[in-house]
């Protein structure tokens, strides 16, 4: 392992099959870092996480993934447990980069005539439970099983829809903020372990998260207009900043939200 730069070391990303998370897992075992990735697939989507670890391994990079429920309790421990046996075949080795891409929430109003097409406190508890809660979970047992050591670094993909209000978007746009806030109070509570914690804030890019989303053409089209630069936001352009932030020389930025997106927030 390369204690100066990411050859060799271990990154773990949460939601590791698709959008913003498969971008990120490429691009930084193209920076030379190992992969674990937790996913939830089921057959007809199981083939984009195979051809993720592929691309891994291509790099000549490790790749363990995982396809289970990042938001079970008991699902993580099993996992964080075959991290640790990995982990083990080299004493120096711990995790250096987290990235938390988890996109699986409910896309329903808080209003309707019909109850039944309500948001219910069944769903927006598993919303917030799965985008933004789950972080905090993750986050201390990395740090219990001495996984996450100084040095390392925790991020989050949040959206503007932490700070704006949108048709259907109320359970999710919820889990953004709160993700932005538990972010911000892992910062304070990791700084004196030197592991920092930030949230990237990437403006509308199209994933497969955002084709879940009612209107989401709506959305877009607005984005190319404007965008200062006339185009959505790529993955891969939040790719690349993440392996920016990962380089173990940048270590004095945390607590922040930092926008990805071309300029898109400052036009409204």
């Amino acid at each position: 392992m390369d204690r100066n730069g990411l050859e060799g070391r271990w990154a773990l990303i949460l939601g590791a099959s698709s959008g913003f998370g498969a971008a990120a897992a490429r691009a930084l075992a193209s920076a030379g870092m190992n992969i674990f990735g937790v996913h939830l697939d089921l057959r007809a989507t199981l083939p984009r996480a195979k051809q993720v670890v592929a691309d891994i391994e291509a790099l000549g990079r490790k790749a363990v993934f995982f396809n289970t429920n990042a938001a079970d309790a008991r699902k993580r421990m099993r996992v964080l447990d075959k991290i640790e046996e990995t982990l083990a075949e080299d004493p120096a080795d711990s995790i250096h980069f987290v990235l938390h891409s988890l996109a699986f929430g409910t896309l329903l109003p808080f209003i309707a005539d019909d109850p039944e097409k309500a948001v219910s406190e069944q769903q927006m508890d598993m919303t917030l439970r799965v985008m933004a809660h789950s972080l905090v979970y993750w986050v201390q047992d990395l740090v219990r099983r001495d996984l996450l050591v100084r040095g390392s670094r925790v991020y989050a993909l949040s959206s503007a829809g932490a700070i704006r209000a949108a048709p259907m978007y109320g359970a999710v746009s919820a889990a953004k903020a709160a993700l932005e806030s538990h972010t911000r109070q892992l910062a304070l509570e990791l700084g004196p372990r030197g592991i920092a914690g930030n949230c990237l804030r990437p403006g509308v890019t199209d994933t497969p998260a955002l084709r879940a989303i009612p209107g989401h053409e709506t959305y877009i089209a607005e984005a190319l207009k404007r965008n200062p630069g006339g185009r959505l936001t790529t993955p891969e352009d939040v790719a690349k900043v993440l392996v920016a932030l990962a380089d173990p020389a940048i270590t004095w930025i945390s607590g922040a939200v930092i926008p990805v997106d071309g300029g898109e927030i400052i036009v409204g």
